[in-house]
């Protein structure tokens, strides 16, 4: 019969399904299957009363730093925070040394990942090496695995090699992922350029350094005819123009990270390296537009862009740290706080980090379906604590939340099957 293991008692919220109802959820070796009446003697049981079962959250944009830069992160220790966190899938971004620009690097990533707490779904680049001048291997990346494309961290200024991208991804089932950033607004700058920024004397990056790029990705995606993803989304001006395009049919799509829409840039008062970002931590006025867009289905994922660094990379002057911050064991909880607040329900959290990353992405998981693999997270909206340093499980603690009470803690994380992390503290 295989092993069976039985979540009894949980609040199931599946969107794609459209369920909200307490019932038990049972699991035989790797698959949702349907309850019976009477419990079988050798059964694991979990009484999750009082929690969430909800299928298994994935976060489509994360740095594990393997290969290359393991001292900050490895797909091991990255993914074991990411199953602390909730997450039973990540999507891993291609800027790692060697890029992953070819099938070589692409089968190293999924072999290491074999051995990792959750899926990894590999994001190769967009060009060679991630310079913007020759497109990358797409044939030889897709066949090992890749899920999506981006040149992340290094944007596409080419407008001509963007378009080819689209069009060459497209005819392997793939989506770009574009990080919008017109570089020669940016450059230099180390914050949002507003009010905060004159007042620290740091060197500004204005919000149209994100717009004037998320408008030339819409534009390219609605003449080529193909779907684009809008990664980090953080200015209000980039909200309304993908609204606008939805609105006409373009098929664009479009995620954020929970700092922008739990942090204004008066974090980096002080002149915190643990608020430093690309892009950066915007004002209150972008934060709400981002809560919005959320709200009403214009950003479609909550997405980390978990990014570990070494303490030398960012207990160093504001001006030379390292952007990027982590934040897979954060992440949930600052969602929930969205809902304690009323900005979104829990099922439209579920879409947000499970049901809308899994379509995106082309993967098969998303949804409780009776016959479909176990991939599950549960969590206790109630239980609070305190995220300490000492108890992060990346390898890095570049977090701005560092001391913060939070409430809604990942209690199970269950991938194929397999328990992953487990807080419950309830096993029978």
């Amino acid at each position: 019969m295989g092993a069976i293991t039985i979540l009894q008692g949980g609040r199931l919220v599946d969107p794609v399904l459209g369920i909200d109802t307490i019932e038990d959820l049972w699991i035989q070796n790797d698959r949702i299957i349907k309850s019976e009446s009477a419990t079988p003697k050798q059964a694991r049981v979990y009484d999750v009363s009082g929690c969430l079962v909800m299928p298994g959250f994935i976060d489509m944009h994360v740095h594990l730093r393997e290969p290359g830069q393991e001292y900050k992160e490895t797909i091991q220790s990255g993914t074991r925070a990411a199953a602390a966190g909730g997450f039973t899938g990540v999507a891993c971004m291609p800027n790692t040394n060697p890029v992953n620009d070819c099938g070589a690097v692409s089968r190293f990533i999924a072999e290491a990942a074999r051995d990792g707490f959750a899926k990894v779904y590999p994001v190769g680049a967009i060009s060679k090496g991630l310079r913007g001048i020759e497109l990358a291997e797409y044939a030889e990346m897709k066949a090992e695995g890749v899920v999506a494309l981006t040149d992340d961290g290094m944007p596409v200024v080419d407008s001509q090699l963007m378009r080819r991208a689209m069009e060459y991804a497209s005819s392997f089932g793939l989506k770009i992922i574009s990080h919008a950033e017109d570089p020669a607004l940016s450059f230099n700058g180390t914050m949002n350029e507003g009010y905060v920024s004159t007042r620290l004397g740091l060197k500004g990056i204005p919000t149209i350094s994100e717009s004037i790029m998320v408008y030339r990705e819409i534009a390219l995606a609605e003449f080529v005819g193909v779907p684009v993803h809008i990664a980090h989304v953080s200015t209000r001006p980039a909200v309304e123009l993908i609204r606008a395009a939805k609105s006409r049919g373009v098929k664009v799509t479009a995620e954020t990270a929970p700092h922008y829409f739990t942090l204004t840039d008066e974090a980096v008062e002080g002149y915190d390296t643990h608020a430093k970002m690309n892009p950066p931590l915007r004002s209150e006025e972008d934060l709400l537009a981002i809560r919005g867009a959320l709200s009403d289905g214009t950003i479609d994922v909550i997405a980390t862009d978990h990014a570990p660094h070494s303490e030398l990379e960012k207990d160093i002057e504001y001006d030379l740290a390292a952007n990027g911050i982590i934040g897979l064991e954060t992440a949930v909880p600052l969602g929930f706080e969205m809902v304690r607040q009323g900005v979104i329900d829990v099922k439209r959290l579920v879409e947000l980090f499970s049901s809308n990353p899994a379509e995106i992405l082309g993967v098969h998981t998303g949804s409780l379906q009776e016959g479909g693999l176990a991939d599950i997270t549960v969590v206790d909206p109630e239980k609070e604590f305190v995220y300490a340093e000492e108890a992060i499980v990346s390898k890095s603690v570049n977090s701005p939340f560092v001391d913060w009470n939070l409430k809604g803690k990942p209690v199970l994380t269950i991938c194929e099957g397999a328990v992953t992390h487990d807080h419950s503290g309830s096993v029978e």
